[in-house]
């Protein structure tokens, strides 16, 4: 098996059997703000794109590329589709010309026969509403000899399965980095920015150490981040000074944290390098460029590195900006009340987990989506708000002229905003903004409805806990840490009070909790 990284989350699986692309994305996304890091724009992506299958994970914009499917990618290839519970990732490749699916049922193993030989594959496809825009996944894949898991930025719950299905792995492909504005955007104080930032980078790396230790692989590639901040007004968030509150470090990072825990299998990869295995034995690694030179745009030429990379894109970003809608036009609290008070009117679980009214401020003009009352409004007078959001004006004509159906996935990921907010994170204010169609609203309504199954308990440092974790039921034997009466779930790096159950980090989500006699 021949595993090339065509740059963040991407790679090209080659194998005799036939050959699956993955997330290749090249253009920017999420207004301009991500790039690919390394620049991978100089890979041939015609002969890329003429692929047996393409595999896209999920609808981020830094997996799904329509511009690069669109001019690059041979329509007639099959396309591996995760079960997921909307059809929006479906309907988006048919768009785009794909009509060749080959549909996947949730973690079970198929055999896909071509004229070529078989390969069996097993799509993890991860359905709550705070995975991805309603759904995010990850690939296994093997052609009798090599097994890979290309996780990206998935983070699945139960992988017994993958075992159960495919014994050891070979070659393990995931997310180490930062995919979030947190805590960067809050408007707080620096001091307590840079201590959540901290915070936010570690954990982001000890969830990742996390899952290569429960998979096993022998050999691990770092991917799916981070992107790379290009624009003059973001440059700030690119990691090229040691600040280790900075939310994105690369894979030279990583790797060597990796090494300093005691796993030397680590591979470093840019776009265009090349791995080549025979089950768990690597035969070759082919950089495009000197090992020297490859390490070096991670260290000591980072700084320059992007400072080329960024004139050598100064005409795309402005290209980016130009289409973008005006600042200027009618004022905006009735185009955004026809767009979102109809979701409002269809969910009661989410309306309610938000609990009260929340503020966006563009520029001269602020908007009140009051969730309690299921109303867009115009302020009252000396409102107070507890979560607030200040936005460009030209952002969300964008996104409201495009009909976006999700602004996590546009404007929050673009960072190209501020928030305020007093209390814990609400899960459910951002579940609202990622489901602005009556498919995705109604399928999320229904999850946060839906009853969990939490009988199962754990006894984990003197204390006797449900064994699944409140917000995302990740598994709390193998997620949680439980330092003094606080546990945190690593997946997702949620706390509890084990004293008293309450969550830490967002309204609601209880945890059951028994405190146990010495």
């Amino acid at each position: 098996m021949q595993v090339t990284s065509v740059g963040h989350a991407g790679f090209h699986i080659q194998t005799d059997a036939g050959s699956i692309l993955c997330d290749p994305w090249v253009n920017p996304a999420y207004f301009t703000s991500w790039f690919p890091f390394p620049d991978n724009t100089q890979l041939d992506w015609d002969a890329l794109g003429d692929c047996d299958y393409l595999y896209v994970s999920h609808l981020h914009k830094d997996h799904f590329d329509p511009q690069n499917l669109a001019e690059h990618v041979n329509k007639d290839t099959t396309v591996l589709l995760p079960d997921y519970p909307v059809p929006d990732l479906k309907n988006e490749l048919i768009k785009l010309g794909f009509h060749k699916f080959f549909e996947t049922t949730n973690s079970v193993k198929h055999r896909l026969s071509g004229p070529k030989g078989d390969l069996d594959i097993m799509i993890i496809a991860l359905r709550a509403p705070a995975d991805g825009p309603i759904g995010d996944s990850g690939l296994v894949v093997t052609d009798g000899k090599t097994v890979a898991f290309n996780m990206n930025d998935a983070r699945p719950v139960d992988l017994d399965v993958l075992t159960e299905e495919f014994g050891h792995v070979d070659v393990h492909m995931l997310q180490y980095s930062g995919a979030i504005w947190y805590p960067m955007v809050y408007d707080m104080v620096e001091r307590a920015k840079k201590a959540f930032g901290v915070q936010k980078r570690q954990r982001q790396m000890d969830r990742a150490r996390q899952y290569i230790e429960q998979i096993g692989a022998t050999w691990v590639i770092p991917s799916a981040g981070p992107p790379c901040f290009l624009d003059d007004e973001l440059r700030f968030l690119n990691d090229v000074y040691e600040d280790p509150a900075n939310i994105f470090p690369d894979q030279m990072v990583f790797l060597d944290q990796m090494r300093r825990n005691g796993h030397d299998k680590g591979l470093l990869m840019m776009p265009g390098t090349t791995a080549e295995f025979t089950g768990s034995t690597l035969d070759a690694l082919t950089h495009p460029l000197p090992v020297e030179e490859v390490e070096a745009i991670f260290t000591t030429g980072k700084a320059q590195y992007i400072e080329d990379f960024a004139q050598r894109q100064a005409g795309v970003i402005a290209a980016e900006k130009a289409a973008w809608a005006s600042a200027e036009g009618e004022p905006l609290l009735e185009p955004l009340r026809q767009l979102f008070e109809p979701i409002m009117s269809a969910t009661d679980q989410i309306c309610d987990g938000i609990g009260y009214p929340v503020a966006l401020m563009l520029g001269a003009e602020t908007v009140v989506l009051d969730f309690p009352k299921r109303i867009v409004r115009e302020p009252l007078l000396k409102e107070r708000f507890r979560y607030s959001f200040t936005i460009a004006p030209e952002l969300v004509r964008t996104a409201v002229r495009d009909n976006e159906p999700d602004w996590v996935n546009s404007i929050f990921l673009s960072t190209r905003f501020r928030a305020r907010r007093v209390g814990g994170y609400n899960e459910f204010l951002y579940t609202f903004f990622k489901c602005l169609t009556d498919e995705r609203i109604a399928y999320a309504d229904g999850w946060f409805a839906e009853a969990h199954d939490d009988t199962a308990t754990i006894v984990k440092d003197g204390y006797e806990i449900q064994r699944r974790c409140p917000h995302l039921k990740a598994d709390l034997s193998k997620f949680g840490i439980v330092e003094g009466n606080k546990l945190t779930c690593n997946l997702h790096g949620w706390d509890w009070n084990l004293d008293t159950g309450r969550c830490l980090t967002s309204r609601g989500h209880e945890l059951r909790t028994t405190k146990l006699e010495a």
